[in-house]
């Protein structure tokens, strides 16, 4: 019986080796398609998804919100962890600003969809191409974790060169967690009040996981193992550095609006409600939506989307 279990266990544990060396390189595939700038037109100022009609139409507007607004832009531009980053500024007169925070494969193209409420709310808008996307330098997505430096020197220039009293963030799906890592930074300066969300994971690895799921992807042990390639190269810990643990450590007077879909299948439903749970912030408030996947909710709620941003602002 003990040679049998011997031989068992010896069995089991060459096969779990042999499987690993068969995924791993299918692990690294898979990161280096959707977490690492391969060359220098990947995350580029294009649409991310042209074959996709709600971005199409997301895309289109937003430039003809920016050309609307052009006399009140600004190129800006700001050095963080060694990257030279770009972004432009929309002032509109206001003393506060908000910083447009886009998804992972966006740039700040993507992000002028936005900025409509924030303009009609009295902010002026800062969209920024994150690290590693449209103009900016980078090669390697952090999750969130590094880029959340980057979204504290851009506050820094948004009061001390244009004199905004308060800066917020406004955060697509990973933009939040930059966001919420940002602001339990302990160089994240006063001024910075709170931030609005759509679409924010509990975890990168359970967003990602769903991603491979809608694609059809071997899960185990490629998920982990591409989490472990987060981890060599951006010494990233995917399982420390994850927004429901961070979130609970926000500043009691920080304001926080959430915005999430019914029918995100990335972030969802569920995960969403204790994420807003776990939230630190005495003021906060979650704003559910019936219509539009992860990303898409302006685009299928427009006046709903607005009007709760205008009346968070309000009140």
């Amino acid at each position: 019986m003990e040679i049998f279990l011997i031989v068992l266990s010896f069995l089991i544990l060459s096969g779990f080796v042999a499987m690993l060396i068969y995924t791993y390189p299918i692990s690294k595939k898979v990161y280096k398609e959707q977490l690492v700038k391969t060359n220098p037109e990947k995350w580029s100022r294009v649409c991310s998804a042209p074959e996709n009609e709600e971005q199409i139409k997301m895309w289109n507007e937003g430039i003809k919100w920016a050309n609307a607004h052009k006399q009140c832009m600004t190129e800006v531009e700001i050095e963080n962890d060694g990257l030279k980053l770009f972004g432009e500024y929309y002032d509109f007169g206001n003393q506060r600003c908000v910083i447009i925070i886009p998804g992972r494969c966006e740039c700040l193209v993507y992000s002028y969809y936005f900025a409509a409420p924030y303009k009609e709310a009295g902010f002026n808008v800062l969209v920024i191409d994150t690290r590693c996307h449209g103009k900016s330098e980078g090669i390697y997505n952090t999750i969130g974790v590094k880029e959340s430096t980057d979204i504290i020197a851009w506050s820094k220039l948004m009061s001390e060169r244009f004199d905004n009293k308060e800066v917020w963030y406004h955060g697509i799906c990973i933009g939040t967690a930059s966001a919420i890592f940002a602001m339990i930074n302990k160089d994240c300066p006063n001024y910075v009040k709170g931030f609005v969300t759509e679409g924010c994971f509990v975890s990168f690895r359970e967003t990602f996981k769903q991603h491979m799921v809608a694609d059809k992807r071997p899960l185990f042990p490629v998920l982990d193992l591409v989490m472990l390639q987060i981890n060599i190269h951006t010494k990233t810990n995917v399982y420390k550095d994850k927004p429901i643990k961070t979130i609970k450590k926000l500043k009691k007077d920080a304001r926080v609006l959430f915005l999430y879909g019914e029918k995100d299948i990335f972030s969802l439903p569920q995960k969403s409600q204790k994420l807003f749970n776990a939230c630190s912030a005495e003021d906060k408030k979650l704003v559910w939506f019936s219509k539009g996947g992860h990303s898409h909710l302006r685009i299928n709620n427009s006046e709903e989307y607005d009007k709760a941003i205008i009346n968070f602002f309000k009140g």
